[in-house]
This record gives structure tokens, C-alpha cells and sequence, in this order.
């Protein structure tokens, strides 16, 4: 009987019999590599979740450090979507109205205005007058009205620089008005105290001044005295029926006939003395700082030479001081303010020379194309460089505490401005400090 041999290879077997531990571990294999593939996932989002919450953290951080600088603000802020609904306000903004922020959400600002306040309009205010402020008042919580608010208003971008709103910044201008009107009371004293120091100045220059005429009208008057007493005595003797004899020796011995011939000599010095009096009141008054009587023509030079003089003489200092007016300067203004600006300036040069051996002061006036002119310079230190900008501004002094407020340039600067003039300081080439009035000339 024949036999077939089997035409697979005695190696089948094998080789199917090794095929399925392979197939198990490839699939093994598989299982591990996704198990691998997502525990690196499952540390990915672990690692993502960590850096959210630090993210998170700090977001958290950052919100509270611009909420708690929001509410430190002073001044109020406003932040509006397009239409002008409120998104955020500020702690600031909610004292000064009352409201509770969870009732303004949404809200439209224009309701929160008073009505004499009247729509804002926020975009076009911004196209209009960019940076430009406005006084609103908003209604408060109690029905009522608030202080008003200079509120100032600008577009707020979005990432894209596109506009997305609107943010308003301001504050309450009635506490800055009370303030600034307290500072303007302080400021009037102060310098209502300048002017009086200008004036007490003055006056110990007039009274140096009038104590000459005075002086020399109280001797002519206590002379006049002494001979009413002689020719009282000689008259009664003949109204008595005295002797040709007696009447001879009393006229002798009375000095009759020097006495008549004093007398004229003597009512004419009290007469020029009582004048001299009269002339410096009626400067005086002419000189008064009120300036409600207007504006008026006089010679600058004139005034000036008055004010030198009446410096000069209720100053205790030596210094030599030089005076070159006999140009007239025609002017039109208050005598009385410029006056006192002269004063100022002579009082500080007789400060600047003032224990300087050889000081010297000049006073000069001309005129410069259609303008009077007048210089004071003093040989003194002259004034520093850095502070040479400074000397008009008030309340700056070089001067000791208790010795100057500070003003008295500063309210010197002013009224020539108001006379459509200048004030301007600089230093001499040879030393020393100028200081140049310049005033339109009234021909």
C-alpha cells in the first residue's frame, strides 16, 4: 500500500505554535505604550492644572492689588461700556454718592447726573475738547445732590486698540474751592501786611522828613513868642505915658528895632516851613495805595525823587545814594502804587549795601523808545544765579526769618504789569544787582 508523505514542512508546527506568544506580547507591548502615553497625559494635565492655579493665584493677587489701589484713590473713577452703562466704579465714587455698586451695574451714568448737569455725550465731549474738564454733579443715594466733580473723560481701548468704553476720572472741587479760598484770604493778609510794612516805611521817611519844616517853624514860633512879649512891654510902657527918656532906654533895652526887623524874615520861614508841611501831605495823599480814584498822568521822575528821598531818610544806614532824574518821564497810572514799587526797590538796595563799606546806590530814569525808564543798581553782592529767576515769585526771600515776607518784589512785579510796564533784575558787570522799571510813556 502506498504512503504520501505530508507536504508541509516538519517545521509548520513550530513556526505556528511560536506565532501566538508573539501576537500576545506585541498587544502587551501596545497596552504599555498607551498606559505610558497616558500617564504622560495624566502628568501634563497635572503640571497644566498646577500652573492654572499659580496663574489663577496671581490673577487673584493682581485683582486685589487693583482693587485695594482703586479704593486708596482719592478721586473717583468711572468705567462705562459704549453705551455709557456703568461696569466698575470706584470706593471713592460710592461715598460720594451713597450707592451700593451691585445697584449701579449696568446702569446708564446719565441717570446718576443731576439735572442741571444735562447729558454728557461722552464720545463726542472726547472728539470735541480732549482733556478738557467738566463740572458735573451726580444724585446721590438720598435724593439729594452731590458736591460738584471737575470730571475729566477718555476712551478705553480693548486689546485690539479698538474702543470699548469709556473711563471717567474726577474729584470734588468743593473742598479745593474752600481751600483756595482760604489761601486767597491768607495770601490778601499777607499782603495787606506788606503793604503795611510799605507804609510804616513811608511814614518813618515823611516823619524824617517833616521833622525839618517842623522843627524850624516850632523855633520861628517860640522866637515870634519871646519878641510879642518885648513889643508888648514897650507898647504898654508908652500906652502908660512913659517919658521920652524911658521910652528911649526900654526900646533899647527891648530891641525893638531888631525885633521889627526879624519879623518879616521869621513869618517868611514859618510860612515856607508851614508850606513845606502842606506839600508833603498833600504827596501824602496823592500817594495814597487805594486806586479807586483811576488812573492819572504825573512825571515818574517825580515820584521817584520823592520816594528816594523819603527812603533815603527813615533809612539807618550810610550808604550814598545817587539820584539822576532831571529827564521827565510822562506816565499815566496811580502815583501812589509805583510809589510804593520805588520804595521796594531802594529798600532793597539799601539792604543789599548795608554794612559794606563805601556802599552806593543809584537811581537813574530816561527815556527809550516811548518808554520811561528807571534803573536802581547798588554795588552790593548781587544776586546769585540760581536764584535770579526766582526773586519775583512769592513768599522768596534771602533775607533773615522775621526781616522780609517775600512779597514785596512779587507785588512790585504786579503792578507793573497791571501798567502795562515790566520789572526785570540782572547783575552788573562790575558787581552788584539792577534792577529796570519800564513803563509806556503818556505824551
Amino acid at each position: 500500500m502506498a504512503t504520501y508523505a505530508d507536504p508541509r514542512p516538519s517545521s509548520a508546527y513550530d513556526f505556528a505554535g511560536a506565532a501566538e506568544p508573539d501576537a500576545a506580547t506585541a498587544q502587551e507591548t501596545a497596552w504599555i505604550e498607551v498606559i505610558r502615553k497616558m500617564e504622560e497625559v495624566y502628568s501634563d494635565l497635572i503640571q497644566y492644572e498646577v500652573e492654572l492655579e499659580e496663574k489663577n493665584t496671581a490673577l487673584e493677587e493682581a485683582q486685589r492689588f487693583i482693587n485695594s489701589v482703586l479704593s486708596a484713590v482719592s478721586d473717583i473713577l468711572i468705567v462705562c461700556d459704549q453705551r455709557g452703562h456703568i461696569l466698575q466704579v470706584n470706593l471713592a465714587f460710592l461715598r460720594l454718592t451713597g450707592h451700593a455698586e451691585v445697584d449701579l451695574f449696568e446702569r446708564p451714568l446719565d441717570e446718576l447726573l443731576a439735572e442741571t448737569t444735562g447729558e454728557l455725550r461722552l464720545y463726542s465731549w472726547i472728539d470735541a475738547q480732549p482733556g478738557l474738564e467738566r463740572e458735573v454733579r451726580f444724585r446721590s443715594a438720598d435724593g439729594g445732590q452731590t458736591e460738584p466733580v471737575a470730571l475729566n473723560c477718555a476712551t478705553r481701548l480693548d486689546h485690539r486698540g479698538l474702543p470699548a468704553g469709556i473711563v471717567l476720572t474726577g474729584r470734588p472741587v468743593g473742598e479745593l474751592r474752600r481751600a483756595y479760598e482760604a489761601l486767597k484770604t491768607a495770601q490778601a493778609q499777607l499782603v495787606q501786611q506788606e503793604k503795611m510794612a510799605s507804609l510804616g516805611r513811608l511814614i518813618a521817611g515823611v516823619a524824617h522828613e517833616l521833622n525839618n519844616p517842623i522843627s524850624f517853624v516850632y523855633g520861628n514860633v517860640h522866637a515870634l513868642a519871646k519878641y510879642s512879649e518885648r513889643i508888648g512891654a514897650y507898647l504898654d510902657a508908652i500906652h502908660g505915658g512913659c517919658s521920652d527918656e524911658l521910652r528911649q532906654r526900654l526900646r533899647q533895652e527891648l530891641r525893638i528895632d531888631n525885633t521889627l526887623a526879624d519879623l518879616p524874615a521869621l513869618i517868611g520861614g514859618t510860612t515856607e516851613g508851614a508850606q513845606r508841611v502842606a506839600d508833603i501831605v498833600r504827596s501824602l495823599k496823592r500817594l495814597s495805595f487805594s486806586s479807586a480814584g483811576g488812573p492819572e498822568s504825573f512825571n515818574l521822575s517825580e515820584v521817584a525823587a520823592k520816594a528816594v528821598q523819603w527812603s533815603s531818610s527813615g533809612s539807618r544806614g550810610s550808604a550814598a545814594v545817587g539820584v539822576d532824574l532831571s529827564a521827565p518821564l510822562p506816565i499815566r497810572g496811580n502815583a501812589g502804587q509805583l510809589h510804593q514799587v520805588i520804595v521796594n526797590l531802594v529798600e532793597n538796595a539799601l539792604d543789599a549795601v548795608a554794612g559794606i563799606s563805601g556802599g552806593r546806590i543809584s537811581v537813574q530814569g530816561h527815556m527809550d523808545k516811548g518808554e520811561a525808564v528807571l534803573t536802581v543798581e547798588d554795588n552790593g553782592p548781587g544776586i546769585a544765579e540760581d536764584i535770579l529767576t526766582k526773586v519775583f515769585d512769592p513768599f522768596f526771600t534771602t533775607k533773615p526769618v522775621g526781616k522780609g515776607t517775600g512779597l514785596g518784589l512779587w507785588i512790585s512785579y504786579g503792578i507793573a504789569r497791571d501798567h502795562g510796564g515790566s520789572l526785570d533784575a540782572d547783575n552788573l558787570p562790575g558787581g552788584g544787582a539792577r534792577f529796570t522799571l519800564r513803563l509806556p510813556a503818556a505824551f
